[in-house]
């Protein structure tokens, strides 16, 4: 039986390829995407370890919770701790860590790598043993600086060049003065670090005197547990914690894995939609061959093969195109993992460096999933080879499905399919994640349940193709009367295609309503033209919006500032504006009072009023960040959402409690709205910093989509390789659809049919399957679209439905195009056929 099954193999080398095909992008996929997040996460683990190298015990405050009136604080690391902790038995030595955001410009004025990753930091002393100098020498005092040397040569910059960079808003211009190496992952990424002499780094970092960690190194013989023990006798335990580097690496490593889980388990998801899809080819392509050895099968039995042996060779036929699939899978895969992080740098992500990681997690992963996914998908046509009668053999007849299969199988069809709209109706009612996971269950409930209900459904739809068809003449009438002649295979033919464009639809839709609620969220939230911000969400310095309010064509200007504060017992964050502009840079709906802020009176979102039983006239105490209370009336509720919302408090009132204040953004209002030359206006004001973004209304909601949007254009790269197994399987189908009409074909043209209209046949035949699939495709997908956006608008008032009609269209067209392109290797090979050969063909 095992010679049999491997002839059987190497018999139908041609037909087999598309089923190997199919399980090869699935499994390409697969460790396509291990081996990429391998990489990445080895690499960054790579990194940070190095970044322990010059520390064994590191220094950190403890926060101190919020208690009573008194708002939750950062303890201060003073120069007086770090002599403390140089000064214990068994340290070399102490260094105190300043670090915070840094913004360079290259030499055209442009901000060198991404907003995240372009840091400051200080240097200790002459000699810091972090940063080797390469050239050049230590920094001193606010007018220069060190770079790193990767920055250096990417920018050209060098000892002696002035730098335009920015730490919170204003533009500075120091000096470099010297050149140093570093294994910082986001340096090596395409980020930049720039080292200040300490005093300066804790000037412009806002951490005057202060540490934010201290780096202790323990002497040759000294443990990092006994150096910890020592620090932990000397240090006061409730203002600092106390932690190795070995258990700093460790939590390291396990945020990095943890922060890579969310990325590997999204991709596996698409390779497991591929995979899916690709089970109903591997599952059509051998109920076919199945059913082409018919006779083949039956003589077997009938000289002795019991039906485990015959089960057994189609199985090992499966085991042979698994391993074949999975080790090609495999070796596209490795490609796909190196491709990535190619795309990904050229994307101006932040990838760091290090080498290609193929475990033998990933080995074993690709062949157990190519070789179990199609062994269990050849597992039911084999079982059903089993069952054909010895006598068989000699009628050449197999036994169709029954009526009673075909009700039975279109009652658990329905069955499933309603559960699963009830699931998905039922969690459209409930509240944000409260209902996800029931969306889910209930969209796979309805998928399989229309997979189940696709031979009934096939009919129908493909009748209403008829007046259509009808126009090709004998060609037309042929193509519909061969695509409802085997319902089953029509529909696993289709189903592959539903299933990639239900999940492309649902995508769309929910992407372009996400972007109007977005649109109408800033147009309905903001009257100011513009919205300025730091490039990465950083702190603007207060200087930012008095330069602002300086700026031509500028009639108002109001910082938004945030602030911890206790009320009634809890933590809330108060939100400082201009009181006696911000009814001008908003346009919020007042359900309450008055929209006036000044003085004690504040202005409170729907949702925080609410919860604390407040009303227009309602009074309370609240307790600032720096002790002092304060009796504060509210004078109107509004209507918050995502981007504004909280309790509004004038400057004047909440600025003399803030120890450091700093703004979130400013909103900018101009006497000629926003136009080129007035953005040019503030560029000028702030001296055309590289650090700062000036957005209009457009920009802001753009910004904010751009996520969405970069999510869906990765997801139809994503689903493209499940639509490419979907052409692979119509492809498959039609070639062995052709197969099987041999003679059919042969008796068709030897009646006068010619070979166009032969072709003009399987061409119209692939077009009306795919069409169908596409059709069922759209349609589950804009139900799952408007389920999930149901779903998103109890937390996103704004949202509004929105059908994207001209790209449902070209998927239409898509299908139209798959079925077109997949018919024309089958429709060449059956026009080319050999009629009296076909005719004899059995």
């Amino acid at each position: 039986m095992f010679r049999t099954a491997l002839r059987n193999v190497l018999a139908h080398k041609a037909r087999l390829l598309m089923t190997v095909l199919a399980v090869m992008l699935g499994v390409a996929f697969v460790s396509g995407t291990l081996v990429f997040t391998n990489t990445i996460s080895g690499a960054l683990q790579n990194s940070s370890a190095k970044g322990f190298d010059h520390v064994d015990v590191a220094v950190t405050p403890e926060f101190q919770e919020a208690e009573g009136d008194k708002v939750g604080e950062q303890p201060e690391l003073t120069q007086a701790l770090v002599e403390d902790s140089a000064s214990v038995p068994g340290a070399a030595s102490a260094i105190g860590v300043v670090s915070g955001f840094t913004a360079v410009a290259d030499k055209d004025g442009d901000l060198i790598g991404d907003g995240w990753s372009t840091k400051g930091g200080n240097y200790w002393g002459e000699k810091d043993p972090r940063y080797p100098l390469t050239d050049g020498r230590a920094p001193k005092g606010e007018g220069e600086i060190l770079i790193d040397s990767k920055t250096a040569g990417r920018t050209g910059y060098g000892v002696g060049d002035t730098v335009r960079m920015s730490v919170d808003g204003p533009v500075i211009t120091p000096k470099v003065v010297g050149v140093f190496t570093t294994d910082d992952g986001s340096v090596a990424a395409g980020g930049s670090l720039t080292l200040f002499d300490t005093a300066t780094a804790q000037k412009l970092f806002g951490k005057a005197g202060t540490y934010d960690e201290i780096d202790v190194k323990a002497k040759d013989g000294v443990t990092q547990a006994a150096l910890k023990a020592e620090l932990d006798k000397a240090l006061p335990k409730d203002l600092v914690e106390t932690t190795t580097a070995e258990k700093l690496a460790d939590d390291q490593a396990e945020a990095i894995a943890s922060s890579m889980s969310g990325m590997k388990q999204g991709l596996l998801v698409f390779a497991g939609i591929a995979l899916f899809v690709g089970t109903f080819i591997i599952a059509n392509t051998f109920t076919m061959l199945v059913a082409q050895r018919t006779k083949e099968l039956a003589l077997m039995r009938a000289v002795g093969a019991s039906r485990r042996q015959v089960t057994r060779s189609v199985l090992i036929e499966a085991f042979v195109v698994g391993v074949v699939a999975a080790v090609t899978g495999l070796l596209a895969g490795i490609g796909i993992g190196a491709g990535m992080r190619a795309l990904m740098s050229s994307m101006g992500e932040v990838v760091p460096d290090g080498p290609l990681v193929v475990s033998a997690g990933t080995v074993v992963a690709a062949l157990a999933v190519g070789v179990l996914v199609t062994m269990l998908a050849a597992w039911l046509p084999g079982r059903r080879a089993a069952k054909i009668p010895p006598v068989a053999a000699m009628s050449s007849v197999h036994a169709q499905a029954t009526t009673k299969s075909l009700v039975l199988r279109n009652t658990l069809g329905a069955l499933v399919s309603a559960a699963g709209i009830a699931v998905v109706l039922a969690a459209t009612t409930m509240g944000g994640s409260d209902g996800q996971a029931p969306m889910g269950l209930g969209a796979v409930l309805l998928i399989i349940g229309v997979f189940i209900l696709t031979p009934l459904l096939s009919r129908p739809l493909i009748a209403a193709a008829a007046p259509v068809l009808r126009l090709f003449g004998v060609s037309g009438k042929l193509a519909r009367q061969n695509s409802v002649r085997n319902p089953r295979r029509t529909a696993a033919t289709a189903s592959a295609l539903m299933i990639g464009l239900t999940l492309i639809t649902g995508m769309t839709v929910m992407a372009g309503s996400l972007q109007k609620s977005i649109d109408k969220m800033a147009s309905a939230a903001i009257e100011a033209d513009y919205v300025v911000s730091m490039a990465n969400g950083n702190w603007l310095s207060p200087d930012v919006s008095e330069k602002l309010a300086g700026a031509d064509g500028v009639t108002a200007v109001s910082p938004l500032r945030n602030s911890p504060a206790r009320i009634g017992g809890d933590t809330e964050y108060l939100t400082g504006v201009n009181g006696s502009t911000i009814g001008e840079l908003t346009d919020l709906k007042v359900e309450q009072g008055a929209f006036e802020v000044g003085g004690t009176e504040v202005v409170v979102d729907g949702d925080t009023a609410k919860e604390n039983g407040w009303k227009a006239g309602s009074a309370f105490t609240v307790a600032y960040e720096d002790g002092e209370k304060q009796r504060l009336t509210v004078a109107g509720v509004y209507e918050g959402n995502d981007m504004l919302r909280g309790i509004m408090v004038d400057n004047s009132v909440l600025t003399p409690h803030l120890t450091d204040p700093v703004d979130m953004q400013v909103m900018v209002k101009m006497s000629d709205g926003a136009s080129s030359a007035a953005k040019d206006s503030l560029q000028q004001a702030l001296d055309t910093n590289p650090a700062i973004k000036i957005q209009d209304k457009k920009d802001i909601s753009n910004e904010i989509a751009k996520m969405f949007t970069l999510m869906l254009n990765m997801l139809y790269g994503l689903l493209a390789m499940a639509v490419i197994v979907a052409v692979l399987g119509v492809i498959n189908t039609l070639a062995m659809s052709v197969f099987e009409r041999s003679q059919e074909i042969g008796m068709l043209r030897a009646i006068g049919l010619d070979r166009k209209g032969i072709k003009r046949m399987v061409r119209l035949e692939s077009l009306v399957i795919s069409l169908f699939g596409g059709v069922l495709g759209i349609g589950l997908g804009v139900f799952f679209g408007w389920a999930a956006g149901e779903l998103m608008g109890s937390t996103i008032a704004t949202y509004e439905l929105v059908l994207p009609w001209g790209r449902m269209g070209v998927f239409l067209l898509l299908a139209a195009v798959v079925g077109v392109l997949a018919a024309l290797w089958p429709a060449r090979r059956a026009a080319r056929m050999n009629m009296l050969q076909a005719i004899k063909a059995e």
